[in-house]
């Protein structure tokens, strides 16, 4: 199987430093020291990739034949291939030294006309909608290739990402086997027109064709609460502000979303939309990026250690995600300095209807399986009321 690969090296570089996506702000992003996101993600998905393929779950011995372009879009992210490795890599051209949308596109193009069955990529929604746009100029046939999403951006709302580059090459030989379908999903984004008026809103831009895999892949983000939930949303904050007044010293770090927001209004805190924000009695640090929050979490402690501790998460309509979309300043450093048993789930009875488990990707394995050991989260659905949900392998 001829497989696609396109790496976007931009996306993701605003993470850590608390950017809300990195379309136009790679410079900036990059002078403040960011570092490869989408690349080295796409580097592990392909190291699994080739250690599957080289065991027994080939079990026809399919060969993956790489298309790519040399450099930062590609090649250099590919690992060094033994001899007899089931895994070729043809290479159709160069990485310019700056990259922009019309070189996604022109690499699409490439890579469709030389006969690839399958764009496995690493980025976001602006890398997939560039993509997706990129197909639909080149006709209908075009639009049915299908699309393997590694997640490297900041924020990941579409259908066609896997859950975890693992589970992305999980996804590329179960569908070079056959063994998966594929099926229409929507490609999702960021309203940023609304989002400017400070209204989160994510919307539908088009639809790919990718690999059904309800275990690996992670589905389209779903918009789930309702205005009728909006009495559950004050017994969710007076829960939180209980906490508080029983602890006076209690720092509570206060995730992105507008399930939080809601609730931060309730407590007559205006919280940060797409951010990170810190609240330590009447003191609220706003929008902290990844050293931000390492600094104000690390000066939380005393002689005897760590003082009270809690971090609001809440998991992704649709996806479950609890760590991982959307909320990158809380690296693995900063998750550490936190610890699991400061975490605390938030959630309305819509986005627990159907959410098995919830799903973590910290961009560390060692961590990701730290949370997996632990195998149940706990979730504040209510005043008082709270649930344990099971923590997704993979």
């Amino acid at each position: 199987m001829r497989l696609g690969i396109i790496v976007n090296p931009d996306a993701g570089l605003g993470g850590k430093l608390g950017f809300k996506g990195s379309d136009g702000r790679a410079q900036e992003a990059r002078a403040a020291g960011a570092q490869d996101r989408a690349g080295p993600r796409m580097e592990q998905c392909l190291n699994h990739l080739l250690a599957l393929a080289s065991s027994s779950l080939n079990r026809s011995r399919v060969s993956l034949d790489l298309l790519v372009w040399d450099g930062r879009m590609g090649g250099t992210w590919v690992p060094s291939l033994p001899k007899e490795a089931p895994l070729s890599v043809e290479v159709m051209g160069q990485t310019p030294e700056a990259t922009r949308p019309e070189d996604t596109a022109l690499l699409v193009q490439q890579l469709v006309n030389a006969g690839a069955e399958a764009l496995v990529y690493a980025g976001g929604d602006g890398t997939t909608r560039d993509i997706v746009n990129a197909l639909q100029a080149m006709g209908e046939a075009a639009q049915k290739t299908a699309l393997i999403g590694v997640p490297g951006g900041v924020k990941m709302h579409s259908g066609c990402f896997a859950t975890t580059p693992k589970a992305a090459a999980e996804v590329v030989l179960s569908f070079a086997l056959g063994d998966l379908r594929t099926a229409i999903t929507e490609v999702m984004d960021l309203d940023e027109t609304v989002y400017a008026k400070g209204e989160w809103k994510v919307r539908m831009y088009g639809e790919a064709w990718t690999p059904s895999s309800p275990r690996f892949m992670q589905g389209a983000k779903e918009q789930v609460e309702r205005v009728s939930e909006e009495d559950t949303i004050e017994g969710l904050a007076l829960h939180v502000a209980s906490l508080m007044e029983d602890e006076p010293d209690l720092m509570v770090v206060w995730g992105s979303g507008g399930t939080l927001r809601r609730m931060g209004e309730h407590l007559d805190q205006d919280l940060t939309l797409l951010g990170i924000d810190v609240q330590h009695g009447n003191t609220v640090h706003k929008d902290l990026n990844e050293s931000g929050l390492l600094e104000v979490i690390g000066a939380h402690t005393d002689q005897n250690g760590p003082r009270p501790l809690l971090l609001l998460l809440s998991p992704m309509g649709g996806q479950g995600f609890l760590i991982g979309r959307g909320n990158l300043q809380l690296s693995p450093d900063v998750l550490r300095l936190i610890g699991h048993g400061n975490i605390l789930g938030v959630a309305t009875p819509s986005k627990l209807i159907g959410l098995e488990a919830v799903r973590i990707d910290t961009g560390d394995d060692d961590l990701d399986a730290e949370f997996q050991a632990k195998r149940f989260i706990k979730i504040l659905q209510g005043f008082r009321t709270t649930r344990l949900i099971r923590v997704a392998e993979l």
